[in-house]
């Protein structure tokens, strides 16, 4: 069965869903117990079509990254080499076959050291190639929603001043051949620092002399994963101490918009919505917890209209109000005093890499049980830089 079949069979059973609801509700408004079980077995059934989906998505993807060529071809009079390997070095494939050729055996040559020294780091480790830099970053993408959505810069020092409009000017009516009134508009600034974010592998002895065992694809893989749910978990609930200062942060975080009461109520979702000012919700999104998305399932608005439509094309989320809905598990549940709906444009969360990833091979630390580890760093900071474009909906303390 095809993407866009699923998507539509998707799409079908909720609007079963939806009939069902609508159909087997009390007087009260409550469905029964069997109805409720009925009920969360459709639900069910679509969330298995929506992780489905998503697997024969990220399939596609695979697929068509092998079909890719492996050359592109030449389309204009080659340039010299000594001249494209001053501009990117650690980009040449002598660089990366000398850091490959390293990472795999205990002793390093003269000449792969020789050619290593371009990318040596302070802390005795070697920065790791550009197209495979290239390829760790991509991967955290896929494990990190939050690089999906919000902004990416570059640094080559610890911190960065970012200058920020606290207020614009404005201007006056006035008499004629009167002064032209001063109205400033007033700056503050923000500092992005690069936080320090590191782990490390083990690998066999036998895996290393292993040459079908692909070690670059294990080691993206790996590291993306756990790189990417600890950014993650930063850039939503970091506090910024060691670590990026979180979109839901007590201080520095997004705007309070809605108060909820005990329960979440479509109004409470209407209002988050419209607290939130025009100019950002042209590029706003809604971000929530699994748990809270099957709890707006179940809402409807003042027209008998369901809050949450299900995607029916290829590629695109789902939605609330027009407005696209991404999850995440770092964000909190719906609980007493939670910040459980995040909705806002998240491009002015910024987030700072310092440029180069660090590899180093650490030989001795596990040779008694015949491995090697593997262990690389990262500097990055994350902060949103303007409060006002990201709103958040916090349920009632009691």
């Amino acid at each position: 069965m095809t993407i866009n079949e699923l998507r539509a069979k998707r799409a079908q059973a909720w609007e079963g869903a939806k009939a069902f609801l609508d159909a087997r509700r009390n007087e009260k408004g409550v469905l029964s117990a069997e109805d409720d079980a009925a009920y969360t077995a459709m639900e069910k059934d679509i969330e298995n079509l929506g992780k489905e989906i998503r697997r024969l998505e990220r399939q596609r993807e695979i697929e068509n990254e092998l079909n890719r060529p492996t050359a592109a071809p030449l389309v204009q009079p080659p340039q010299s080499a000594s001249a494209a390997e001053l501009a990117m070095p650690r980009a040449t494939d002598a660089y990366k076959k000398a850091f490959w050729n390293a990472m795999r055996s205990r002793q390093v040559a003269p000449a792969v050291s020789n050619v290593l020294q371009i990318g040596a780091d302070g802390d005795g480790g070697y920065l790791v190639p550009d197209e495979f830099e290239h390829t760790l970053v991509d991967a955290l993408q896929e494990e990190n929603i939050f690089r999906q959505l919000a902004k990416t810069i570059q640094t080559s020092s610890g911190d960065r001043a970012i200058p920020v409009v606290a207020s614009h000017g404005t201007a006056e009516w006035m008499d004629e051949n009167a002064l032209v009134p001063e109205s400033d508009d007033k700056f503050s600034q923000l500092t992005i620092s690069a936080y320090k974010l590191g782990t490390f592998i083990k690998v066999s002895d036998e895996l290393l002399s292993d040459s079908i065992f692909d070690i670059p694809g294990y080691i993206a893989a790996e590291f993306a994963r756990r790189m990417g749910a600890k950014e993650e978990e930063a850039f939503f609930v970091g506090d910024g101490q060691k670590k990026p200062t979180g979109v839901l942060a007590e201080k520095g975080g997004a705007e309070i918009g809605v108060t909820a009461g005990a329960a979440l109520k479509a109004d409470d979702l209407i209002d988050l919505f419209y607290a939130l000012r025009a100019p950002y919700r042209r590029k706003a999104v809604w971000v929530m917890n699994d748990s809270t998305v099957k709890a707006i399932r179940k809402l409807k608005d003042a027209n008998g209209q369901y809050l949450w439509q299900a995607a029916i094309t290829a590629g695109t989320p789902d939605t609330i109000l027009n407005r696209p809905v991404y999850t995440s598990s770092f964000v909190p549940e719906i609980a007493a005093g939670s910040k459980s709906v995040l909705f806002g444009d998240l491009g002015y969360y910024w987030i700072a890499d310092r440029q180069g990833r660090s590899f180093k091979r650490l030989n001795e630390l596990f040779a008694t049980t015949g491995q090697v580890g593997f262990m690389t760093t990262q500097r990055v900071d994350g902060k949103l830089v303007l409060p006002e474009a990201v709103k958040v909906l916090q349920m009632a303390t009691k």
